[in-house]
Parts: structure tokens; sequence; C-alpha cells
């Protein structure tokens, strides 16, 4: 009999996976697509030879996770390469703001009136950053905080609303670049504790960056799967699992997977029914000519860039798709491209560039010329680089990804109490109500990303059950 069964081999399923053999612990690992990976995968989805990320590309949570930094994943082929800059977010007169590993560059994009504001914000943060982001991916109840007294002064400024934190800005620019940092969960800018949101982005970009794995996001799940292997566990793919009677005896089942489905495959009944998920997202891959022609100088050498005209058009793109139940007009995107920091992703001259924006959950539509007219208000000509495309509404994202329901990339809706509490409100939200079995995806705390802290931390809680067993 073993130990622990995991079923789902993405980042979380996989770092749960190693953390309990590292511990001498025997494991398997169960999973339904041909490949490791769930949201960090790399695919040719567009030519030969141009290498995209289907989901995750920017990893600021990636580099900065306590877990993955506690592991020899570098030893396992995961190379962090970093772009100029972490992020840029441009606006139509031609000007932009950063978001700098420099504190200072970032204030300076701000303008003067703003600077002072902000460093004053992150500035606090920083020296502490490593023991408050232990702190913050580890609750609840998974470790006592190393550092209670930053932990507390984080939550008074985080958990208002992103809208109150930027009330201390006094021009547009910074609130832009923040209410973009926020949307990068697809909460509403009004939501509880979304300035922690915006934050932890920031504090992550100037502690280590924004980069990409070399190679493509399918780099650190392939890691994480070398380096269990060698620990003695088992990766199983191409396996679907609909009922625990399809897995092998174990002590302990742990699901990378949505509540929903976990709840259907170990006979849970409606124990998740109160669960939400949020908006989803239409996403476009393009392999591209040449580098996007953005009129701002800054998002040339950026590995993100957000698209957004202000503030107030972020928060209305995100409160039609949350809210209004219909696609934006003018959607706030989310961009990525890496090959700015990896030339290795496309042909020589080429390069590999995505964009998504936020649609309703189980939105049927295409989003593809309001992403374009967006994407050309800021480079204009870039449809004249695209050579190929590759599109994928809700329907899409789910079929290649049964966590993401609805097309819900964060696996459940960043809102309200379920942005801290979930997949239920309790103490204990790795464990069900069966004795045996777990949950540790992003469903669960600290929530979205690719960082494995839902994975460390659901293992926590399994290895203390089978030492009591």
């Amino acid at each position: 009999m073993l130990d622990a069964v995991v079923v789902g081999a993405g980042p979380n399923g996989l770092t749960a996976a190693v953390e309990l053999a590292r511990r001498g612990f025997s494991v398997a690992v169960f999973e339904a697509r041909g490949t490791v990976g769930g949201g960090a995968r790399t695919e040719e989805l567009t030519l030969p030879g141009f290498r995209h990320d289907p989901c995750s590309a920017a990893h600021p949570l990636g580099i900065n996770s306590p877990a993955f930094r506690a592991l020899p994943l570098e030893r396992y082929g995961l190379e962090w390469l970093h772009a100029g800059l972490p992020m840029a977010h441009p606006f139509p007169d031609g000007s932009a703001a950063v978001l700098s590993r420099s504190v200072g560059e970032t204030a300076a994009s701000f303008g003067a009136r703003d600077a002072g504001a902000y460093r004053r914000l992150v500035e606090r943060f920083l020296p502490r950053w490593d023991t408050l982001a232990r702190d913050f991916m580890s609750l609840p109840l998974t470790a006592l905080p190393r550092d209670p007294v930053t932990l507390a002064r984080f939550g008074l400024v985080g958990l208002p609303p992103s809208t109150w934190l930027m009330r201390r800005f006094r021009d547009d620019k910074a609130k832009t670049l923040f209410a973009g940092l926020v949307a990068h969960v697809m909460a509403p800018l009004g939501g509880f504790a979304t300035g922690a949101i915006g934050l932890v982005f920031a504090l992550a970009a100037h502690a280590r960056g924004w980069p990409v794995a070399r190679g493509g996001s399918q780099g650190i799940s392939d890691a994480l799967a070398a380096y269990l292997k060698d620990l003695g566990g088992t990766v199983h793919t191409d396996y679907e699992v609909k009922r625990l009677d399809d897995l092998p005896p174990a002590r302990a089942y742990v699901f990378d997977t949505s509540p929903t489905a976990l709840a259907r495959i170990a006979g849970l009944g409606n124990h998740y029914a109160g669960y939400r998920y949020g908006p989803g997202v239409f996403k476009i891959d393009y392999a591209l000519d040449g580098p996007v022609p953005w009129t701002a100088e800054e998002p040339r050498t950026a590995g993100t860039v957000q698209i957004g005209a202000g503030s107030a058009e972020i928060g209305a793109a995100l409160n039609a798709a949350s809210r209004e139940g219909r696609a934006p007009d003018a959607p706030f995107l989310i961009t990525t491209q890496p090959s700015v920091a990896d030339p290795t992703r496309a042909p020589e001259g080429k390069h590999v560039f995505w964009a998504y924006g936020h649609v309703p959950n189980g939105w049927t539509g295409d989003l593809t010329d309001a992403i374009e007219r967006q994407l050309e208000r800021f480079a204009p000509g870039f449809r004249d680089r695209v050579l190929a495309r590759a599109t994928a509404g809700p329907p899409e994202l789910a079929a290649g990804n049964a966590n993401y329901v609805g097309g819900d990339i964060a696996s459940g809706a960043v809102s309200g109490l379920q942005l801290l509490l979930r997949p239920k409100l309790s103490l204990f939200p790795y464990a069900t109500p069966h004795p045996a079995v777990f949950i540790c995806s992003s469903a669960t705390p600290p929530g979205p990303g690719v960082h494995g802290m839902s994975g460390h931390n659901a293992a926590k809680a399994v290895w203390r059950r089978l030492r009591q067993t």
C-alpha cells in the first residue's frame, strides 16, 4: 500500500508529492493529460518552433515561493530568465509607468506627486519580504507566523479594498498600474483584501523580479517531476480518475483538482456546493514576425505588459466580466512577451506573445477583435506582425484543464471571504469530510499562481495525519 496518491500533476500536486517523498513517504501521482504541468505547460500552439505557455508564463510568485526556494529545482533544469523590466504599463499618450526591480525607478515613473507615497508604501515591508511572504502564503494554521508584527501591519494596509489603498496616490498613473496588479487575480477593485494582492505583486517584483522559465513554464513542472522521481516517487500520465476505486490503495489521497471534481470523485456529495467560480478569460497566443511595436519605450524591454488606459477603464472591465455578466468593450489585458527574455522560445528574429482579457464565466463569444483593438491603441501596427494566432475562450480553457471551470484560471472566485478562506470557511481547508482525502489545488490558500504553496501547505496536513496512523 502506498502512503499517498496525488491526483493531478500541476505545480501544487507535484509540490505536495515532493514534500511527502522528501519525508520518506511512498508517493504516486496520476495525471489525466499526456504530460505533467497543469497550469505550467509549454506547447507549440501556433507554428513549429514557437513555444507558447497555454496558461502561466511570468512567475513573480514562483521565484519568490518559499516552497520552490527550498527545493533544488535548478539541479533539475529550472532556470529563471529576466527581461529588462519585470512589468510596464503604457498609456495612450505614449508614456508608461513601470514596475522595476528598483523601488526608486518605479516611484519615479509615477511622477513627482506620487513617488514619495509609493516609496513609503513598499519600503516598510521590503526588508522583511522573505519572512512576510512565508507568513502570508502559509496561512491558515500551517505554520506559526515568524514575524506576526509585520504580518499584522501588512494586514492593516492590505485587507481593505484596493480602492482605499489607492487614495494615497494623487495621479492616475500610480492608480492604474496598481489596479492592474489587482486585476491579475480577476478581483473587482473594491473587494475585500484586494490591496494585499497588489502589494504582494509589487513587493515580489522588487525582491526578485517577474521572470520566465527558460524554455517555457513546462520547465518548472518538469523539474518538480524529475526531483520527485529521484526521491522514489512515480508519475503516471494519461490516467483519468473518475472515482477513488480507479486509484491504488493508499493511506492518503491528495487532489490537485477543483473542489467540485474532488467531491464527484470522492463521493462527497454537496460538500462544496457553495464554492463559487469567478470570471473566465479569453486568451490569444501569437506567433509574431518581430517584437510588439509598442509606442512607449518601456514595454519593449518588459516581460509583462498591462493594458488599460486608466484605473476607471480597468475597474469597468472587471465589473463587466464579474458583476454585469458581459464581455467588456475595452478589456483590461495582461500580456507577456517571453521571447524578450528567452530568445529560444521562437525562431531567430521572431517572437511569442500572449494576451488575455476577462469575460464572464462560461462565456462562448469571441473577444479577438476587442483584444486586438486594445493592442493597436498602444502598439500601432501590431496586427501586421501576426504570423499566426491560437485563441482559447472559457470552453477551450476548461477542456484543456479541468480545474479551469468555466474558464476561471484562478480555480475559484478570488473575492469576498473566498479570497482567503477557500474552498470553505474552515480552519483546516486542506482536509475534507473523508479522513483520508485532502485537497491541494489553487482552490485552497494561498490561492492561484504557480508557486506550489497550496501543495506545500496541504502536504503538511497529510504528513501529520500519516504520522498519527
